[in-house]
């Protein structure tokens, strides 16, 4: 993968970060504090999920998102 990619998912209030293929995902573990590590078979992690993102940020909304295309 070239590039980052996020996701960010208003209902869930929960943002993935991917450094590799999101598909190459097989398992996932919880690091503590709403952060979930998500890893590929050779257990490395590739990608990162953040739960409660507005609490964690100290907003009462849902993110405004804007996608910018390099």
């Amino acid at each position: 993968m070239d590039k980052v990619k996020l996701y960010y998912n208003r209902e869930s209030d929960t943002m993935d970060i991917w450094f590799d293929d999101p598909a190459e995902e097989t398992s996932s573990e919880e690091a503590g504090d709403g952060t979930i590590l998500k890893k590929n078979k050779k257990g490395l992690v590739i990608g990162v999920e953040k739960l409660y993102v507005t609490k964690m940020l100290g907003i009462s909304q849902p993110l405004p998102v804007e996608v910018v295309v390099s």
